[in-house]
């Protein structure tokens, strides 16, 4: 009987003691629970981890810091949540052109400096003024080659110059061949010439909108120029260099149709121009940057189109970004071989110009690489 009972109370003793035990524990885990998020770390590689991860630690339990994991996860749901919103919005401009991706968008980036440049004046037997009307009402100003009076329609381009392209300054001068931005040799060859100034540039109504509205005014130029009496409307060609040439690839990407398009050392993204137009950085105006970038439409283009920059420039980088990018047929892309950014623009004026004046009927515009051999 005796053994019985000293069993019972080594049994209610254990049992007690196994009972306090688990209570312990379970408070534990609670108080471990409400600290930590996993299992204690085993080694200080799971710590290095958790750090790497952005978690916080907790150093009484060794363990991610609760808190911490909670806050982490609601921060990931929120980068989960913009990434997918980013993914739709890729998947919608995708699908579209840049011409429907501008339709009825209104852009708030704007010139906000009032200073300009008087209205040049070219000698009169070079290039004659020739205002012209935006579809929004302004009134523009441009010059185009004179009327040489021998009763034929001749091809015409419209070139648009670097730097500021709404603005024209001296851009009849021809320049050393190293570095002709007045792309002289199209006139000398005989192509009839326009440069338009664009909205807001010299004198002009209107604002700088960085490649915007702009794109308007080239339009609106070429339907001018095809208006001339000397000008044959079947071969309206469109040109332009750095600024020019990013501006001149976005018309054709707005689907506007000319007999050839050459935009000479464009950029890929509009934001490479930070320090030329502030207002685009891309991390304030992120869809600002995109609508004026001319590697998200590629595939609007209908007119042949050319991309050309010298091997020795740093703008071949964007070239090849574009040229890798680009699955349109009518996009040609050409390296022209010990040419920089700028004495590239002589020897295409006189590849583009041999390449018009030699085309024939209806036949499309062809500008081989071999048109660049010296």
């Amino acid at each position: 009987m005796k053994k019985l009972l000293f069993f019972a109370l080594i049994l209610i003793g254990g049992y007690a003691l196994y009972t306090e035990a688990s209570k312990r524990k379970a408070e534990f885990s609670k108080v471990y629970n409400e600290a930590c998020e996993g299992n204690p770390f085993k080694d200080t590689s799971q710590r290095e981890q958790a750090m790497e991860d952005g978690y916080a630690i907790n150093e009484q339990y060794k363990c991610i810091d609760k808190k911490s994991y909670q806050a982490g996860q609601v921060q990931r749901r929120k980068w989960d949540q913009a990434k997918l919103e980013r993914e739709r919005l890729e998947k919608v401009l995708a699908s579209q052109t840049l011409a429907e991706a501008r339709k009825n968008y209104l852009t708030t980036t704007e010139d906000d400096t009032d200073e300009r440049e008087a209205t040049p004046t070219p000698p009169a037997n070079l290039f004659i003024r020739s205002d012209y009307q935006t579809a929004d009402g302004l009134s523009l100003v441009s010059f185009i080659s004179p009327d040489p009076k021998d009763q034929v329609k001749h091809p015409a381009i419209i070139w648009l110059t670097g730097g500021d392209s709404n603005s024209l300054g001296d851009f009849w001068t021809p320049g050393p061949s190293s570095n002709d931005q007045t792309a002289s040799a199209l006139r000398r060859a005989g192509l009839i010439m326009m440069f338009p100034s664009l909205r807001g540039g010299n004198t002009n109504p209107g604002k700088r909108e960085f490649f915007f509205n702009e794109v308007n005014d080239v339009i609106a130029a070429a339907a001018h120029l095809a208006r001339q009496p000397y000008v044959d409307p079947k071969k309206i060609y469109l040109g332009g260099h750095s600024t020019g040439g990013t501006l001149a690839l976005l018309t054709a990407e707005m689907g506007a149709k000319f007999s050839g398009v050459f935009a000479l050392g464009p950029v890929a993204e509009i934001d490479s121009y930070d320090r030329l137009f502030p207002q685009l950085r891309s991390g304030a105006r992120t869809k600002e940057v995109r609508l004026r970038s001319p590697i998200y439409w590629l595939h609007g283009v209908t007119s042949p189109t050319y991309l050309i920059e010298g091997t020795e420039s740093p703008n071949i980088d964007p070239l090849n970004q574009l040229c890798s990018k680009s699955k349109n047929p009518q996009i040609h892309c050409l390296r022209v071989e010990a040419a920089n950014h700028f004495s590239v623009i002589d020897r295409a004026a006189k590849a583009i110009s041999t390449s018009i004046l030699t085309r024939t009927g209806d036949v499309e515009l062809s500008l081989p690489e071999s048109a660049f051999h010296q």
